[in-house]
């Protein structure tokens, strides 16, 4: 058994290295020609997503993505328990969105190049990083393009359901008056642990919540804000792990 998972995670490996190079020029060079064609890079990411889902036997199901209302700028809000998390969040999303990531993302072969690309990169360390990622994320918004926050930071290596959130996608939300849409991913920790190259096959489920409006709230309702987005999210994964979506 050690040695067909073994052989299973190299197969893995090797769908998301290979088809990732095949597919870069159509995720980047979109990108390279600004911002009217950055779209075009969001669809060939999608097409690898869903390749990487058939080939590996790794399974996505949705749940409430009739929640997303197509061309209105979210900020989603999502939990992060796996690098099995993001394939499955781009065929939730099915259009263009931005991540904020961290800038250890950039050191991966080949994937660091679309991450510099299709995402704003964040050195959490620095305070002066910070503030311009903020600022890009900002004029992101304004130009009607959704962002993708791991509102807990890092991935959860924890027992608990959900790690204290961090404030930086409530701070954004206030200041841009962008409604949060929170998701929840189910079942990507048990097919690769978090800091594990270990993979197996399965399903992972994606729940997408009711829409949080922040109509009517200030800056000083940051913490409200974060603590309405924490309990809605924490309901979602009982909820959903009561139905068995493990």
């Amino acid at each position: 058994m050690k040695l067909l998972g073994k052989l299973y995670t190299f197969w893995v490996v090797l769908v998301f290295s290979v088809f990732m190079i095949l597919l870069l020029p159509g995720i980047m060079i979109p990108f390279l020609l600004g911002s009217r064609f950055s779209w075009i890079g969001y669809k060939f990411l999608s097409i690898w997503s869903w390749i990487f889902s058939v080939l590996t036997f790794i399974r996505y199901k949705f749940h409430g993505k009739q929640n997303i209302t197509k061309g209105k700028s979210y900020i989603f809000v999502s939990n992060h328990t796996s690098f099995l998390d993001i394939p499955g969040i781009c065929l939730t999303i099915n259009g263009e969105f931005r991540p904020i990531a961290k800038k250890e993302l950039l050191k991966i072969p080949v994937f660091g190049f679309i991450v510099k690309a299709a995402t704003v990169v964040v050195d959490r360390s620095n305070a002066e990083s910070r503030r311009k990622s903020v600022e890009y994320a900002r004029t992101i918004l304004q130009r009607g393009v959704p962002m993708l926050i791991f509102a807990e930071g890092t991935q959860n290596r924890t027992k608990e359901l959900l790690q204290p959130f961090k404030d930086g996608a409530f701070r954004l939300a206030l200041d841009t008056k962008t409604p949060i849409l929170p998701l929840v991913v189910i079942g990507a920790g048990k097919l690769m642990p978090p800091g594990a190259l270990s993979l197996k096959p399965g399903i992972i489920h994606i729940i997408v919540g009711e829409e949080i409006s922040v109509e009517g709230l200030t800056a000083e309702d940051k913490d409200k804000l974060k603590q309405r987005t924490f309990a809605d999210m924490k309901q979602m994964l009982a909820q959903g792990l009561s139905s068995n979506f493990n």
